[in-house]
């Protein structure tokens, strides 16, 4: 139990350094009039979002409590409202981050001119979603435990209708409570995606097509009121959502590990008392390793104050990349978190009668867990590859531009198909190795390496968002182009680092869901697969699993764009009545489109949130566990490609979109290369930028990309484990009342 307290108190430590960071954000300068009226927009919009959302969430998770209070367990209805809780304060707080930190790194480009200081604010800003994410997850998962007195497989659970002799369901109190409290967590992380990503994308889709394509406007103009919704946007999806997407995850796979564990070493209770602590060893110690790497760069790029001349002067760290720095950030976690977890799998794991099934001894935990981090590495370098501003696949993208909308879009299809593979290869070895190793408990703790330093991914991913709602406040101020060039270089690295964090997500989505299936078969008596109507069952679940993610993604796809006709038609109607906007001499009403984006993601909200627990409960009180079984693995093997696709392809359109927009995209000579423009005395090429034909293609890819990337491939993480959580809960009850 001594572990939980230390765990808990590293989870204080990080709320101390979170609080910090956030002070002293708040301390730095919003900038001028301008820019502190903008921000206050977004702040408010931000906050007035999320209140109304929370009007809809709120009685979803009192009801859903309520039910598992009665049928299953009779605490399992409060661990559920924590893990929704957490989850709640987290995402709240790191959108709060967001909205306080974009328009201070606009300032710090525009007063500092030097890139390692921008890096900071940004980095600074982001940070306080990163740390609350590990943070808020562990702090509750061990407060349960806590209170749950630790694992004793004797004990039994029941809902109020059991204690009451009206309903016979009993089970393990500790492992319902720990489920419920993953499954509160990822119940808030499927409202903020779903609601997040359709309010984001209806507003940046309609922005794009209004205020580029047809008004021939630069982007982030505030005189296209679309626009603002957008920057709200970026806070309410891209960090909001983005902060419980990842904290789902986060608890979801120490969860799973407990599980599996309970399942696989009951006869043996010190093991099994070793194999439950480590996760949150690994977890812990991966919180502490994240506010160190991240530390590191915010102190690292911090201003310096030095004797030239004997005269103190201020000075910046010259020649940043920023890309690098963010790398150096993972790195330093990494390592960190790796030596970490040698001395606790030496620590738990070393004096312990090992079965033949930890082929290396104390070491196979150890290794499972480093190969989930080697993956992680792999998978966010490989995203790289693929969208990267830097990558020949984006440049290929962006020249393809020149030809139509129709070849940018084909050629899109294609990198994000093409890019499935490898880290498909990547998941599965290290699954197998994985599993090899130590059995399905290896896969488990392979899923949690590969998030264990997720308090350093969510801030390099937070501080992407960031970063383009500087760039936006730039733009909308009419601040100099030296401040849009600082912001834009962010903004494309933070394009690349938050494909890298939905490929994470979805790449540990992968482990944490094999695992929840491979509990979900020990939940209930082991099925006769030599009958064919078993495989019948498997199979018919599994066609259904595939078609049910094609289903969500239509559903979720159709509601952006319907909502983003809307507000392009509310956006136009405002510039063709008034033309004194586009004059500058009125200002646009903002508010209007604000609540009429809120209006339309909040319609749309509801019915795919809870399709994730509707349909295995449905399916396994009609068919029966083997149904759900097949159902679990279809989904997951088509959400797993899909969700990479979306992800990977919407990144390179995006920065596509980019390379043209920052004039790197150069006409080309019959001999295939660029053509030198004679009117440029310093003999440059001949740039195809803004405005042009090829432009307008690239933007018509990036709005197809839009929803791909941020609204329906970050959802599908969420779904199947959602799926595979709630079909754990349940899992005897299928076996015990179902209809065939």
């Amino acid at each position: 139990m001594a572990v939980f307290y230390v765990v808990t108190a590293i989870a204080i430590l990080a709320f101390a350094v979170l609080g910090r960071n956030f002070l002293d954000l708040k301390n730095h300068d919003e900038g001028t009039d301008d820019m502190k009226d903008l921000a206050q927009i977004i702040r408010d919009g931000a906050k007035t979002f999320i209140s109304r959302e929370y009007r809809v969430i709120i009685p979803t998770v009192v009801i859903v409590a309520i039910i598992y209070t009665v049928f299953m367990e009779v605490a399992s209805g409060l661990t559920f409202i924590l893990g929704a809780t957490m989850s709640s304060c987290a995402c709240i707080l790191g959108m709060r981050g967001g909205t306080y930190g974009n328009v201070r790194t606009t300032n710090a480009a525009r007063v500092t001119g030097h890139m390692s200081r921008t890096i900071r604010i940004a980095l600074m800003s982001g940070s306080i979603s990163g740390f609350a994410v590990p943070a808020f997850g562990i702090f509750g998962a061990c407060l349960v435990w806590i209170a749950s007195g630790g694992i004793n497989l004797d004990a039994t659970g029941t809902g109020l209708l059991g204690l009451m002799g009206a309903w016979k369901s009993t089970c393990n109190p500790l492992t319902m409570r720990l489920t419920t409290y993953s499954l509160g967590c990822s119940l808030v992380a499927m409202f903020n995606r779903v609601a997040g990503g359709n309010y984001t994308k209806a507003a940046d889709i309609s922005a794009d097509i209004v205020g580029k394509n047809v008004m021939n406007l630069p982007e982030d103009d505030s005189r296209m009121p679309n626009t603002i919704a957008d920057f709200i946007g970026d806070c309410v999806n891209d960090i909001a959502g983005n902060v419980s997407d990842l904290l789902e995850s986060f608890v979801a796979t120490p969860v799973a590990t407990i599980l599996i564990a309970s399942q696989a070493f009951s006869s043996n209770i010190p093991l099994l008392s070793a194999a439950s602590m480590y996760p949150f060893i690994l977890a812990g110690g991966g919180l502490l390793s994240s506010v160190v790497g991240v530390n590191f760069i915010i102190l690292k790029n911090r201003k310096q104050i030095k004797l030239i001349n004997g005269v103190e002067t201020e000075v910046s760290r010259e020649n940043v990349d920023p890309e690098e720095e963010l790398n150096h950030a993972t790195y330093v976690s990494a390592i960190a978190v790796a030596v970490i977890g040698l001395f606790a799998a030496k620590a738990v794991f070393g004096g312990l009668e090992l079965p033949s099934v930890f082929r290396a001894g104390w070491l196979s935990p150890w290794v499972a867990a480093v190969l989930g981090m080697g993956s992680s590495v792999a998978v966010g370098k490989l995203t790289e590859v693929y969208t990267s501003l830097k990558s020949r696949h984006v440049k290929s993208l962006a020249y393809m531009a020149t030809e139509g909308e129709a070849f940018v879009v084909t050629e899109g299809d294609a990198v994000g198909s093409r890019s499935i593979l490898a880290p498909c290869v990547v998941i599965v070895v290290s699954m197998i190795i994985s599993g090899a190793l130590c059995g399905v408990y290896g896969i488990a703790i392979a899923a949690l390496g590969m998030l264990s330093f997720v308090g350093t991914t969510v801030s390099i991913d937070a501080f992407g968002p960031v970063a383009d709602n500087a760039g936006g406040i730039a733009e909308s101020c009419h601040l100099p182009e030296s401040v849009r060039c600082i912001t834009d270089e962010l903004d494309a690295v933070g394009n690349t680092t938050a494909a890298i964090g939905k490929g994470n997500a979805i790449g540990a989505a992968a482990f944490a869901t094999v695992a929840l299936i491979l509990s979900f078969i020990g939940s209930f008596p082991s099925p006769d697969f030599t009958e064919p109507m078993t495989w019948v069952m498997v199979i018919g679940g599994m066609i259904i699993g595939g078609a049910l993610i094609e289903y969500f993604t239509s559903i979720l796809t159709e509601n952006t764009i319907t909502a983003a006709k809307d507000l392009a038609d509310a956006g136009a109607r405002q510039l063709n009545d008034n033309p004194a906007i586009l004059e500058g001499k009125a200002r646009p009403d903002y508010e209007s489109i604000i609540r009429k984006a809120s209006d339309d993601a909040l319609r749309h909200m509801l019915v795919p949130a809870v399709l994730a627990l509707v349909v295995p409960v449905v399916c396994g009180f009609l068919f029966g566990p083997v149904f759900v079984l097949g159902l679990l693995i279809g989904s997951t093997i088509v959400a797993i490609t899909r969700a990479i696709f979306m992800g990977n392809s919407g990144g390179a359109f995006d920065n596509a979109k980019k390379f043209i927009e920052a004039g790197m995209l150069y006409k080309l000579g019959e001999d295939g290369e660029p053509m030198k423009d004679k009117s440029d005395p310093a003999g440059g090429f001949v740039v195809i930028g803004k405005g042009t034909p090829a432009h307008k293609a690239a933007v018509t890819g990036d709005t197809v990309g839009d929803t791909r990337k941020d609204v329906v491939g970050v959802a599908l993480d969420i779904f199947i484990k959602m799926m595979s959580t709630v079909s754990n809960t349940l899992a005897p009850l299928f076996y015990s009342y179902r209809l065939f």
